[in-house]
Parts: structure tokens; C-alpha cells; sequence
């Protein structure tokens, strides 16, 4: 937490008589203390968030009996949660099925912690910020796998590869979406990225100089990741029930089962954070260098929108197969950023200026847009054909029309 605000509350408390060893010491313990409440807080609200922004979309009025607008109705649901009997399998293994909720919750709550909420309001700006994020990514999907195996059943252990498959496959793609960023600013430092986006006109920082007008197509490849890493639709193949029962998590009750459901509430929101530090300015405004606290409303204007976004998508698009996920990570997006950030270094040693190096990148960035647009177009499109023709008499006695060969209905 050290930067402005750590040294406004040191500052205060030194004016108070505190000595300033101790009053930096306090604002350190004040900073991790808001740090650890404003997760659980935060999973409350994102919770509340979702029921609304969904029951709107299928015209209903969601949560509105519990308090005022229903706010309260997500902490009577944890309450209920923390009342339920806590039922393990017989044949579980105890260590691993205890511990991988708690992985769950940790590989999450531990990014808070490098997300700059504002100027100089981050707990710690890691030199390896970025590499950071990536293995606690890692620690999740450990986590899943882990739930699977020591639930003794096979449906889970089934779910618990598939879950696994899925976010190994479009981590990869994200990884490389950050790597473009990287690449051009030369820094691994979340607070150092966002920065590095003001944009300066006559002297007045506007703080629009995102890297997402820059590298569209890397924002688009990262937030289509951030969708499967989050398990949101059309990748939350996590909650086809029809498939795999309810997944790894089946043999979890009372509160372990819901620290599954509070990672994936919070992972949603800190990767919507996450692209809002990288492509969106981060805590960048206007007025940001005169009033510092616009800074942490713009932060959280950006992560709260990008999250709005993504509880959009769930409540638009239908969930697509495992394939056609798989399809898409490895033979579309992985190739394309591999593409993009050979393009871009190349750019990046070309003896132009920056002026020409910025359109180059755009450019190049626009067509990585195009190519991925179009490739979800035509598999919407194909889908939108085979939803038609599975209503249409094929191979019926009688029927003018031959049944097609190799085409499920």
C-alpha cells in the first residue's frame, strides 16, 4: 500500500503524535485489513449484481423481499449456507477434499492484492505483477482438479478434467494477449501499466491513452478468455448438469460448496480488473492528478462495467459444446496472438517513429479483430442452419427431402 494514500494515513497519524515508524506500520496493517474485508463484500454484491442483471434480461424482478431491492438476500443465502450440515463421501480423501475449496478461495483473494485500485493504492506492486497472476491461475485450476479426485466419484473426476482442459486451453491465448502489452511498454508492474496510459493535450492529462485503442484485437482475444477462465457463458460448460450432473463440486455441501461458487463470483470481477488495468487506463481519468480519489471511481466504474458485459453475455448466448471451445482456443485465438506478437515486435525494431509504429499496431490488431469476428460468425451462423434443419422431415417415408449424411439431429 505504499504510495499517496499510504503516506496520507502515515502523515496523519505522525500529525497525531504517532511516531512514524509505528504510523506507517498502522497504515500497512489498515491496508491489508480493507484488503481481506473487501472481498467477502465484494462476492455479496457481484452475487446481487448477477440475480438482477439476468432477471431483467428474462423480464422477472429478482431478488426484492430481503432488505432494500433484495440486497440483503445474498447474505441470508450465506447464512443458510453456513447453517447446512457439512456432508463428506465415505471413500473421499479427507486432505485433499477439505483442501481444495480453501485453494479455490486463495488462488483468488491473493490477486487482490496487485490490482491497482487507484494512484498509489495497491497493496503490492510486484516487479512480476503479471507473471504473478498467471500462477495463481495456475493454483485454480489445481484446485478443481484436486475437488474432482478426492470426491471418490467418477462423474466429478470426469467434470474435474474437462474443467481443467478448459481453462488450460484459454489461458494460453490470455497469457498472450498480456504479452502484447508487455511487449510494448517493457514492464510487468500493474501500477506501472496503467500509468503508462495517461494521454496528455496542452498539459492536461486526459487519461485516455488506453492500450485498448491501440490493440483491439488483444483486448478482444482477452476478454473471450477472461469469459472461459471465469466459466461464464457460452464456456460454462462447469454447470452442465445434463452432461456431468453438477460437476467437480458434486460431492460438496454447505460451505464448501459455496467457496467454489465465491471463487468464480470474485475471479469474474478481479479478470474484468485485470483487463480494465491492461486495455482500459486502469484508475486513468480525467482530473485523476488533481483529485486523486477519481482515480478509484474510475477504477471501479471500468471493473464494474466490464462485469456487466460479461453477466450480458450469460444472459444472451447459448452454451457451446466442449469441441467447439477446444476448436476455438487452439486453432483460432492461439495461432492469431502467436501471429500478433511476432507482427508487433517486428513493428517494434522497425526504424520508424512512434506515430507509425502506432497505426502499424492498430492495423494489425484490427485484423486480428476481423479474423476472429468472422470465425464466430460462421460458426453462429452454422448453428443457426442445424437448429433449422432439425425441424425439417428428412429421411421420413414419404418425405421429397434425403436425409443428409453425417449430420446429427
Amino acid at each position: 500500500m505504499r504510495g499517496y494514500w499510504a503516506d496520507l494515513l502515515s502523515g496523519w497519524l505522525a500529525g497525531l503524535g504517532v511516531p512514524e515508524g509505528i504510523a506507517l506500520a498502522l497504515a500497512y496493517v489498515v491496508g491489508g485489513t480493507v484488503l481481506l474485508i473487501f472481498a467477502p463484500v465484494l462476492a455479496l454484491l457481484l452475487i446481487w449484481i448477477t440475480r438482477k442483471v439476468i432477471s431483467r434480461i428474462q423480464d422477472r424482478i429478482g431478488p426484492n423481499r430481503v432488505g432494500p431491492y433484495g440486497l440483503l438476500q445474498t447474505v441470508a443465502d450465506a447464512l443458510k449456507l453456513l447453517s447446512k450440515e457439512d456432508i463428506m463421501p465415505a471413500k473421499a480423501d479427507w486432505t485433499t477434499y477439505n483442501l481444495s475449496p480453501i485453494l479455490s478461495v486463495f488462488s483468488v483473494l491473493m490477486i487482490v492484492v496487485v490490482v491497482p485500485f487507484g494512484p498509489g493504492l495497491i497493496g503490492v506492486d510486484l516487479n512480476v505483477g503479471v507473471l504473478y497472476v498467471v500462477a495463481l491461475g495456475s493454483v485454480g485450476i489445481m484446485a478443481a482438479i484436486m475437488a474432482g479426485w478426492a470426491s471418490n466419484n467418477k462423474y466429478a473426476l470426469v467434470a474435474g478434467f474437462r474443467v481443467v482442459a478448459q481453462l488450460i486451453s484459454y489461458e494460453v491465448p490470455m497469457v498472450l494477449a498480456i504479452v502484447a502489452v508487455v511487449l510494448w511498454t517493457g514492464t510487468m508492474r500493474f501500477g506501472e501499466l496503467a500509468a503508462r496510459q495517461s494521454l496528455e493535450i496542452f498539459g492536461f492529462n486526459l487519461g485516455l491513452g488506453w492500450f485498448g485503442f491501440l490493440m483491439p484485437g488483444a483486448l478482444l482475444v482477452f476478454f473471450i478468455a477472461a469469459l472461459a477462465e471465469a466459466e461464464q457463458t457460452p464456456f460454462d460448460l462447469l454447470e452442465a448438469e445434463s452432461e456431468l450432473i453438477a460437476g467437480f463440486h458434486i460431492e460438496y455441501s454447505g460451505m464448501k460448496f459455496a467457496m467454489f461458487f465465491l471463487a468464480q463470483f470474485l475471479n469474474s470481477w478481479f479478470l474484468g480488473a485485470i483487463l480494465a488495468t491492461l486495455f482500459l487506463g486502469g484508475w486513468q481519468g480525467p482530473f485523476v492528478d488533481q483529485v486523486p480519489i477519481l482515480g478509484v471511481v474510475y477504477f471501479f466504474l471500468k471493473a464494474f462495467g466490464v462485469y456487466l458485459v460479461l453477466q450480458w453475455i450469460k444472459g444472451t448466448y447459448p452454451r457451446i459444446r466442449i469441441d467447439q471451445m477446444t476448436h476455438l482456443a487452439w486453432k483460432v485465438l492461439v495461432p492469431l496472438m502467436v501471429l500478433l506478437i511476432t507482427v508487433q515486435a517486428i513493428i517494434q525494431k522497425l526504424p520508424v517513429g512512434a506515430p507509425a509504429q502506432y497505426v502499424l499496431i492498430f492495423l494489425a490488431n484490427v485484423a486480428v479483430v476481423a479474423v476472429v469476428v468472422q470465425a464466430l460468425g460462421n460458426y453462429y451462423r452454422r448453428e443457426e442452419v442445424r437448429s433449422k434443419r432439425a425441424f425439417e422431415p428428412r429421411g421420413l417415408v414419404g418425405s421429397m427431402v434425403p436425409a443428409e449424411k453425417g449430420v446429427m439431429y
